[in-house]
């Protein structure tokens, strides 16, 4: 069982790349990095916003509770924005998105030295959430998870909602999308031609090298892999995270993994030990666990 917890572990180091190479893209650390996010938002708005400055970064790097490292969120338009890239199906977007929006908000009422026991209506941007999906189960172009979803006792007076929006941006969807983002587009080609590569056969370390190579020789993202080209383990680290889950998705499919699903499901029935836990006993993700879990409450 040790053997099992610490290859978990190690899987988990694995986990971040193709989500921290979204945020890298679009996280609005530099001009570039802003110009970038801009065209990615007028593309989703229909917006034509030129001026980066008129972005505010409020990306929480470390957030209480639930850890969202890789989320991005920004103000622009008096609309608080969330955007985060998702590899897998995960239901409880709406509740993550609406414990992060929490502490957006208290952190600009209090940067704005706003007082909310004051007589008066105090103005908080409107809130916008955005997903997007390049995972390998089969998606429709936009799905909405909704928080009331999750309530053990169905409301449908909408009076306490929170939407999660997610887009898929495989291939075949949404792609007027990426046509209208040019950054958006050189994103998707790189990991869709690793992908590719890995699928007719090429090893990890060879797809990602090509891969490179390729977005180097069409100067994807004006240089930008060119730049990164040493990060090329850490690119490495996001195909081993991409092969690792396709591999457990097929699992599923195939029945192979019936046995530790049953040993999860059992371990969460008997609620002694945390989600975590159970993910390290089971070698799956926490991901997988809160998703079993959700089940289960359903069922009931």
């Amino acid at each position: 069982m040790k053997r099992k917890i610490k290859k978990t572990k190690r899987q988990s180091s694995k986990r971040t790349f193709k989500d921290s190479l979204f945020r890298e893209i679009y996280g609005g650390k530099d001009e570039r990095s802003k110009r970038w996010l801009l065209s990615l938002y007028n593309a989703l708005s229909g917006k034509n916003h030129t001026n980066i400055e008129d972005l505010k970064i409020t990306t929480i790097e470390n957030v209480l509770y639930v850890k969202m490292k890789n989320d991005l969120s920004f103000l622009l338009d008096s609309q608080m924005n969330l955007f985060e890239h998702q590899s897998t199906i995960n239901p409880n977007m709406p509740l993550r998105g609406l414990i992060y929006f929490v502490q957006i908000y208290q952190n600009e009422i209090s940067k704005n030295k706003k007082d909310i026991y004051r007589s008066t209506l105090i103005k908080i941007p409107s809130p916008r959430f955005v997903v997007f999906y390049n995972g390998s189960v089969e998606q429709p172009d936009i799905v909405k998870y909704k928080l009331s979803d999750a309530f053990e006792i169905q409301d449908d007076s909408g009076e306490f909602e929170w939407t999660a929006t997610v887009i898929n941006i495989n291939p075949g969807h949404n792609e007027t999308l990426s046509k209208n983002c040019k950054s958006l587009y050189h994103y998707c080609s790189f990991v869709n031609r690793v992908k590719a590569s890995i699928k007719s056969g090429m090893t990890h370390q060879d797809a990602i090298n090509e891969a490179v190579k390729y977005a180097i020789k069409e100067n994807f993202l004006e240089g930008f892999f060119k730049e990164h080209r040493m990060n090329i383990d850490l690119l490495t680290e996001f195909d081993q995270e991409d092969y690792d889950r396709n591999r457990r998705e097929e699992g599923y499919e195939m029945g192979v993994h019936d046995t530790s699903l049953a040993t999860t499901k059992n371990l969460l029935a008997l609620n002694k030990l945390s989600d975590e836990e159970i993910a390290q006993c089971c070698s799956l993700s926490l991901e997988d666990v809160l998703a079993l879990k959700s089940e289960l409450v359903s069922e009931k």
